[in-house]
């Protein structure tokens, strides 16, 4: 921790006491169940991946399993370096508005970061639009951390950094492997392997393909 760090610590924890109730309550209650964003955003991408190409299924389903592994990366990283929480290191600043997280429950980096970074960057990976929902909302999220006062600002960075890494290695890694899983699932007797997967993009019907392809015969006349 530097003092310009501090300083900018200092400054958003001020700001943020002197915001309305409305906004500091807000700020609480998305910083914890904003996270439960990101989830029902998985869920509606493998929803939808089911009826798409294996490809297209594959990255849905390695999606959280990519932020799973972002977050034991950050909490390793966490271990290893111990910082101190602001709210417990920094003198003279504004009182949080979150509780402080225990000694030990080190700050360097955001897990709350890490996962916001990583999911944007696996939903990006499945429908490339989708970034322009997500990116801000992981933003918004790093943020809700140090303005509730439990982070640093370069703890929300190294997290949304670590995270978007490891997410984008994993993926990119594992999408070979995790196509070849998926066809054999999606060919498998089992009914709930197949509804998982789901049945892939439709197709139409042969007959209606060959009619589509077909040039009308032209009546014969008789002399």
């Amino acid at each position: 921790m530097n003092f310009e760090d501090a300083e900018l610590y200092r400054d958003i924890t001020d700001t943020a006491r002197d915001t309305p109730s409305w906004v500091q309550h807000a700020a609480e209650i998305w910083t914890e169940a904003g996270l439960l964003v990101f989830v029902a955003l998985f869920a509606a991408v493998w929803w939808r991946a089911r009826r798409d190409s294996t490809q297209a299924f594959a990255i849905a389903a390695l999606a959280p399993l990519a932020t799973a592994v972002a977050y034991v990366c950050s909490e390793v990283v966490k271990s290893g370096v111990a910082e101190d929480r602001p709210c417990r290191a920094v003198t003279d600043a504004a009182s949080s508005l979150a509780a402080c997280p225990p000694h030990g429950d080190w700050s360097f980096p955001s897990n709350h970061a890490t996962i916001a970074g990583a999911s944007a960057v696996a939903l990006a990976l499945v429908r490339r639009t989708l970034l322009w929902l997500a990116a801000p909302l992981a933003l918004l999220m790093a943020f809700s951390r140090v303005f509730v006062g439990v982070h640093y600002p370069h703890d929300v960075a190294a997290g949304l950094a670590l995270g978007a890494l490891c997410a984008f290695a994993l993926i990119r890694l594992s999408t070979g492997p995790a196509i070849r899983l998926a066809e054999a699932m999606r060919s498998s007797s089992a009914p709930a392997v197949r509804w998982f997967t789901g049945p892939g993009p439709a197709t139409p019907p042969a007959h209606a393909a060959n009619t589509a392809h077909t040039t009308p015969r032209q009546p014969t006349r008789h002399r």
